[in-house]
């Protein structure tokens, strides 16, 4: 039967199943598929946080929200409009995220009594046939049995039969949205050209998951999302994890440098080590260690010799590389240190994302350890701030920790990537042997911006002692001078300050320079205060948003524009670490807002406490 086709500005639909189903595929072919088409997108993939959880329960669901649209879009939503479920446990899972009059598209074959079981439902007890999902719209579907009809034939077991019920699933979904399903068709043919039969068998259950629409007797709704009003250029869907790969053979190309890149796996940064280990072409080298401390170890190496040292990890291998970090610091080597980080502590949720590393990057040393900070604010800015990053490892010859997080590693969005042109210039120099007969090569002398010279190993002359012992000033050799000491301490931290004057301003994203209320963040907040200051600027609410990237120095400017506010609240996925930084500094009383849950923040929780202050009913 026909159906009726209504305009929406945005969708957010959340896909759901089993870590099996193939949900992280589904929902990354529609956001490529919406990125060509032109809509503004944000996906949150939110995978099970243990790597064999036992399949049909709660623990064992993975998915995947994506937000689409006509208008600029910050988030991947608060609440979803579909909600794609492939069993039970899904449903149970994620129903409160749905909003009411939304609609539910449920594998009906995945209601079974065992899955209702497993997702530990009363037993008698099934949601879509009880009457508790009245306030949405249901669309039953067998997708189990249509994949199996459509596979009729093809000589395949029920098993490999069962894998591709996602590509039904995508096919509707395209049908929902009036989507071609050309590009999905494409790249099957990419990802499965060594197998034909997994090939053909994809494309028939994608089509017939298309066709289903316009088939089925109950009469379907259908949505259009026009293209999205964006400025012209080339762009492309980026993942956050990509984007610092990029950005970091991007620094090694406008500074000249080899890349070496050695790391240790761990969720969710190892994708950067996946990523880089495929440009060959451009020089990099990766090294995966036999731990931490040895990949971190291994990057300093390198930076010694000549190349740009980077290592990656999250908050547990991060502690285990601290020592070596202080060894780079007091070698004072450029090394880049990618911390992707993810709840903790220990163990914690390796999959789901949290902002609770900063005190450790900005502390997590023995002895007097300042290490500069740079933090990124969505998927695309990684590839900014990781390239910023080396810019000032390279330049101020020092250890440089930049920031991402769980949520903007996983999360995509369109990225209009920049052309080598417009890309900053990393200065890099290397020492020289022009000293005049009976000069002396001082390893520690330094320049205007407080750096050392970078000397390369087996340059006649300019040989030098290295090591983790404090250095004496000027000649680098081992000191034990108490004034010395302090003097060098004074002198690191020094040059970490002096980078103030080798950055941006602090600016605004939103709002007067002055007023009531300033809503400060930091990394992969952004999209939810300024959706939340939007809203609230909206209605008529004394509200500014400003984001701070530069977290050690901060920019010149932020005590300044701090205090040009009567308050200032910091949203933060921890339990309150930039706020006790900037009180300690410019003794604001800046209030926190935290949340500690492995989820972003909402846009509507931002606001709401945005209210709170501003009408004077907050009551923390």
């Amino acid at each position: 039967m026909s159906a009726t086709t209504e305009v929406k500005t945005d969708v957010v639909i959340l896909f759901a199943g089993d870590s099996g189903d193939g949900i992280q595929l589904t929902g990354s072919q529609f956001t490529t598929s919406a990125a060509l088409y032109g809509n503004d997108i944000s996906t949150f993939p939110n995978f099970p946080a243990e790597i064999r959880a036992p399949q049909g329960t709660i623990a064992g669901v993975s998915g995947f929200q994506l937000r689409f649209g006509s208008v600029e879009v910050y988030t991947a939503g608060d609440a979803c409009d579909v909600l794609v479920v492939m069993n039970a446990a899904a449903l149970k899972a994620n129903i409160r995220e749905l909003k009411p009059g939304g609609i539910i598209i449920a594998n009906s074959d995945g209601f079974d009594a065992k899955n209702l079981k497993l997702a530990k439902y009363p037993a008698d007890v099934n949601p879509l046939k009880d009457g508790s999902l009245e306030k949405y719209k249901v669309h039953e579907i067998d997708v189990t049995k249509i994949t199996r009809n459509a596979l009729e034939g093809s000589g395949m077991g029920t098993k490999e039969m069962d894998r591709s019920k996602n590509m039904f699933v995508l096919g509707y979904i395209y049908w929902m949205y009036n989507r071609s399903i050309e590009n999905s068709i494409e790249f099957l043919n990419i990802k499965f050209k060594k197998n034909p039969a997994l090939v053909d068998a994809n494309i028939k259950v994608l089509k017939a998951g298309y066709n289903y629409g316009d088939t089925v007797e109950t009469p379907m709704h259908r949505f259009e999302v026009k293209p999205a009003p964006v400025e012209k250029g080339t762009y492309r869907s980026i993942m956050g994890n990509q984007a610092s790969t990029y950005g970091l053979i991007a620094a090694s190309e406008k500074s000249g440098l080899p890349l070496f890149y050695g790391t240790y796996p761990i969720t969710p940064a190892s994708d950067i080590l996946h990523h880089l280990s495929k440009h060959k072409e451009f020089g990099v080298k990766t090294f995966q260690a036999e731990d931490e401390i040895a990949a971190v170890t291994s990057a300093i190496g390198a930076s010694f010799g000549g190349a740009l040292g980077v290592t990656a990890s999250s908050g547990p291998g991060i502690a285990l590389k601290g020592e070596a970090i202080g060894l780079a610091l007091m070698m004072e080597l450029p090394l880049v240190i990618i911390n992707v980080q993810r709840g903790g502590p220990s163990t914690g949720l390796p999959t789901k994302t949290e902002q609770a590393d900063l005190m450790q990057a900005m502390y997590g040393r023995n002895g007097e350890a300042p290490v500069p900070i740079v933090a990124a604010y969505s998927p695309s800015d990684c590839f900014y701030s990781t390239f910023e990053a080396c810019r000032l490892a390279v330049e101020f010859m020092t250890p440089v920790f930049f920031l991402s997080d769980g949520y903007i590693a996983n999360g995509s969005e369109p990225w209009k990537f920049p052309s080598a042109e417009s890309l900053p210039e990393i200065k890099t120099s290397f020492a020289k042997n022009d000293l005049k007969e009976g000069e002396k090569y001082l390893p520690y002398e330094r320049d205007e911006k407080l750096s050392r010279p970078w000397a390369i190993p087996g340059t006649k002359g300019l040989e030098h002692r290295v090591g983790g012992i404090e250095k004496e000033k000027d000649t680098g050799n081992i000191s034990y001078d108490p004034e010395n000491h302090e003097f060098m301490v004074k002198l690191r931290q020094a040059k970490v300050d002096r980078i103030a004057d080798f950055i941006p301003l602090q600016t605004l994203d939103n709002g007067k320079a002055k007023g009531k209320l300033l809503v400060v963040g930091w990394g992969s907040t952004y999209g939810s205060i300024k959706t939340a200051v939007n809203d609230a600027i909206a209605e008529g609410y004394d509200v500014a948003h400003a984001h701070v990237k530069y977290l050690n120095p901060f920019p010149k400017n932020l005590g300044e524009m701090l205090k040009s506010y009567d308050q200032v609240l910091i949203p933060e996925m921890n339990n309150g670490q930039l706020v006790k930084i900037i009180r300690d500094k410019y003794f604001v009383d800046a209030k926190g807002l935290n949340k500690i849950q492995g989820m972003p923040f909402s846009a509507l929780e931002i606001k709401e406490k945005i209210i709170d202050l501003l009408k004077g009913t907050d009551n923390e």
